[in-house]
């Protein structure tokens, strides 16, 4: 990362924002199974049609989906399967500091404990 330039840093900045959305991480997650149209993401997410399309509109600039016309269908898939490997080692690092926070949180209700156990 060291040798990238102002330019390509805005870039990648862009591509983690793009990731930075739980509807959009939904979408790629229901993706993972194979390829879907725009109706069965509405249904899997919850969401309105017009907000999928505007997500899956983002994911395909930055080339993490694409798109395929068939008839008057538009199905979507996985544009670069390594986006799962960044996902994966994101939340690797996310559960660890969660099972961190868990045990201090433990240290501290059992210091409260046994402080209040020895007060008179």
């Amino acid at each position: 990362m060291s040798a990238l330039n102002d330019r390509s840093l805005e870039y990648v900045a862009k591509y983690f924002k793009a990731l930075a959305e739980p509807t959009r991480l939904k979408i790629l997650n229901a993706l993972r199974d194979g390829e879907k149209n725009v109706g069965q993401l509405t249904e899997m997410s919850g969401c309105t049609q017009a907000n999928i399309s505007k997500h899956l509109s983002l994911l395909s600039q930055y080339e993490l989906v694409k798109r395929e016309s068939r008839g008057n269908c538009v199905f979507y898939s996985i544009a670069d399967p390594g986006i799962y490997e960044l996902c994966e080692l994101v939340c690797g690092q996310i559960a660890k500091r969660m099972i961190a926070e868990d045990d201090i949180k433990k240290m501290f209700i059992e210091a409260d404990r046994l402080q209040t156990q020895s007060l008179p």
